[in-house]
């Protein structure tokens, strides 16, 4: 929210008071306080009549310091609130009459009794500071109360996140509203909102406010970031790195880090499409279709259509449809598939279940008792309340019935638009539960995943979220059109929301909205089939390939059978996202934070550590992106480019901007016809351009996570030493853009058109000559 006009003065009705001097302090253990009146005190008369701040400092992880300030500490607090770890780190403290030096590890604050300043420091570095009027108690023309913070920007600092946002990737110069909405991909607008971003300088800034911030990201002041919330407490973390990826990871330590997704899911995903017509000869024609032309299918999903109109929710199948589901769902099953349904948190007042849900008091309730109803969706619907224990046991009853009957996963669609003219049954605030709202209704369902089918085979593919959410994997971009401008908004808002503390995200290959071209759908699936999760899904018309044409076919057998021998590497990235926090998907800023070039990269990303991805956004096939210094080589061709610059060239369909780094061991599957099996079984590593002086690991899971081991390879001039811990044995090591080889000290040799390479069978050590 904005409370000035222009740089001089405040607006029309607003009292802006802000500390002028630290006056006392409270130096604990774990918490240091300081107490800041809104006006110069020259003598004891200077005490009466005015505001003071309350600012408390206090540390929950190593690197990270929150600081809440209040003007009133009277007013009740209500929740829900974030979960987040309790305060328990010990801060170093030293005190001088000038200022006050406070300590977690690596970040430093630095605060100036008189006149009151804060620095936020990495050592001796920089990161940012508040100036004297950057805390502010604020009183509207209302006689309402906002608290207001403002973090200097520094020159060419760039800040990222705030959740899944579809506006320009680099957030500087915007406004932002951290209230969830359903308005598709091509607004201002958000399902995920998340109040959080993060800085090119390293550093983070969590605001532990559920309800609406107000973010003006030097908009306002345009040397400022500011957040701004209504109330009488302003509350925040300010988190050191030092790099951003460092400083994700830490920031994942207070919001919970993502679960491990079933290797299953990282296949691909078929939908019935929206509104399209469909009963089991339709499921049939279309699952049996894609074995047919030999593309790998690992879900089937039904959308909402699987229930009758206007009952949504009721859980029950339509069968006029689906006469025989449980029947239907084990014949599906026995294809190897897994089965995902449509469900939201609605229900409407045609299904048989929301007498029940209102006489037990399951809905969301008006002031005055009654059911909070609307025709919005579904006419007469009304909202799960799931702050009530026996909504969310009664809520899960019903799931647990589709599980039962042969269901693996929920698409938990919507949660946005929740109202606040409401009651909730365990008193939450309306307005701090808006967005929270989604983090309980995604809790439920995967919370009875994880139960009915065990740790690691939970996964839902959601919506809606809000900071926390990260912890129910998967999440997708929401309704985006059939076009190249609509894909472009699409990857903007997933890197937006890896940068928020997602590790995993997806959206509708070929768009929701409309049918796209066989062109655009082809790029698409490439770029689909090269993010952490896959699925095709339309609203009005069927996403099978063979509708667009015999090519789209041929992209999405390659690609698809592409991502499945990927799985050992892509794999080992979700097992580290699940233990570091970092992403699967990752923004060029994370991997190459020192290129200033990446900072503004929002067309092309990294897949993991190691491979660079650039989806083509245009009819005329032309790749443009940018490389890193290094040498890259192309996986499918084997080219080798000099990083350093901008890259333009034309790729057909069956190929993209697609480099593995320099330095690498990729670790590749020989299985290309589903994404779960068996990693380490004859496994192949190829080495890319290892540079005379350097090392590179890879690590190899199983298809649950468990480790099977690493291999390492170290250069010494023409000499590659390579080892490995791994309990199998039986891999190959393949050598990329290098000499060939002139010796190895063990193993068969055998030469392949694009290097050379080794099999081994017994071997935990070989020295390879070049």
């Amino acid at each position: 929210m904005k409370f000035t006009n222009g740089f001089w003065l405040t607006r029309e009705g607003y009292d802006i008071n802000f500390p002028r001097m630290v006056r006392d302090v409270k130096i604990e253990d774990e918490r240091v306080t300081l107490f800041a009146p809104c006006k110069d005190i020259n003598h004891r008369g200077d005490t009466l009549n005015i505001p003071s701040l309350t600012i408390e400092l206090t540390a929950p992880v190593e690197n990270v310091i929150r600081v809440k300030a209040w003007h009133h500490k009277g007013e009740v607090h209500r929740g829900p609130d974030f979960d987040v770890p309790p305060e328990e780190v010990s801060l170093n403290t030293e005190s001088t009459q000038e200022e006050l030096l406070v300590s977690n590890g690596s970040l430093q604050v630095r605060i100036q009794r008189n006149p009151f300043r804060v620095q936020f420091l990495h050592g001796d570095t920089m990161l940012t500071h508040m100036e004297s009027k950057g805390l502010a108690w604020i009183q509207g023309p209302e006689k309402e109360s906002y608290m207001r913070a403002q973090l200097n920007l520094g020159v060419g600092e760039s800040l990222y996140g705030l959740g899944e946002r579809f506006t320009p990737f680099v957030k500087n110069g915007q406004v932002v509203e951290t209230w969830n909405k359903d308005g598709g991909t091509s607004s201002e607008q958000s399902y995920k909102n998340v109040p959080f971003y993060l800085s090119s300088r390293g550093y983070g800034v969590f605001v532990n406010h559920p309800e609406n911030v107000s973010f003006e990201l030097g908009s306002e002041a345009v040397s400022k970031t500011q957040f701004s919330v209504e109330g009488e407490l302003m509350d925040y973390y300010v988190i050191d790195g030092p790099t951003p990826k460092e400083a994700l990871g830490r920031y994942t330590e207070l919001t919970g880090k993502p679960a491990l997704p079933p290797a299953w899911s990282f296949g691909l995903w078929l939908t019935t499409s929206f509104t399209t017509d469909y009963n089991e000869e339709t499921v049939n024609h279309f699952v049996d279709g894609m074995a047919e032309r030999g593309i790998p299918l690992s879900v089937f999903h039904f959308d909402c259509f699987w229930m009758k109109e206007f009952e949504w929710c009721n859980f029950e199948w339509d069968r006029d449809c689906f006469p025989e589901p449980e029947a239907m769902l084990q014949r599906l099953k026995a294809k190897g598939l897994k089965i995902c349904v449509w469900i939201n948190p609605y229900i409407a007042e045609k299904s048989p279940l929301f007498d029940e849900a209102a006489a037990n008091g399951y809905l969301l309730k008006k002031k005055n008792g009654d059911v909070w109803q609307w025709d919005l969706w579904q006419a007469g619907m009304g909202i799960v309340d799931f702050t009530n224990p026996d909504a969310c046991e009664w809520y899960s009853s019903k799931l647990k019935s589709l599980l039962d009957m042969g269901v693996d996963t929920f698409k938990t669609d919507f949660g946005e638009r929740i109202p606040t003219d409401v009651v909730y049954f365990d008193g939450s605030d309306p307005e701090r539960m808006h967005n929270y709202y989604a983090f309980k209704f995604n809790q439920v369902v995967f919370d009875l995943l994880k139960q009915e089918r065990g740790e690691g085979e939970a996964v839902v593919f959601a919506r809606a979220a809000t900071a926390g959410g990260q912890q129910f994997p998967v999440h997708w971009g929401g309704d985006c059109d059939a076009t190249y401008e609509s894909m472009a908004e699409s990857l903007r808002g997933g890197l937006s929301l890896t940068l928020s503390g997602f590790g995993y995200w997806s959206h509708d290959i070929g768009g929701f909205e409309n049918t796209a071209t066989p062109d655009l759908f082809k790029r698409w699936t490439a770029f689909g089939l090269l993010s952490s999760h896959s699925r095709l899904h339309g609203s009005k018309s069927y996403r099978v390939p063979w509708l667009f044409d015999e090519e789209a076919v041929e992209v999405t057998r390659h690609f698809s059978q592409l991502k499945n021998r990927l799985m050992p590497y892509l794999f080992a990235k979700a097992v580290e996202n699940r233990q570091t926090g970092v992403p699967v998907m990752r923004p060029m800023l994370l991997e190459f934070p020192d290129d200033r070039n990446s900072h503004v990269l929002d067309q092309q990303y990294m897949l993991g550590d190691s491979l660079l991805v650039a989806p083509i956004f245009n009819e005329e096939g032309i790749g443009s992106y940018y490389l890193p210094h290094g040498k890259w080589t192309h996986l499918l061709t084997g080219e080798v480019v000099e990083g350093g610059s901008w890259h333009q060239k034309h790729y057909d369909y069956m190929s993209l901007p697609l480099f593995v780094k320099e330095n690498t061991i990729l670790a590749m599957g020989k299985t290309n016809d589903r994404p779960d099996y068996d990693y380490a079984d004859d496994v192949s590593f190829a080495i890319y351009q290892l540079n005379d002086g350097q090392k590179a690991n890879a690590a190899v899971t199983d298809s649950t996570g468990r480790s099977k081991g690493k291999i390492e390879a170290t250069r010494k001039g023409s000499q590659i030493t390579i080892t490995t811990d791994m309990e199998s044995l039986s891999y190959s090591v393949v050598l990329k853009g290098m000499d060939s080889l002139t010796s190895v000290s063990s193993g068969d040799l055998e030469k392949l058109a694009d290097g050379m390479c080794i099999r081994l069978k017994d071997s935990k050590e070989v020295v390879l000559t070049l």
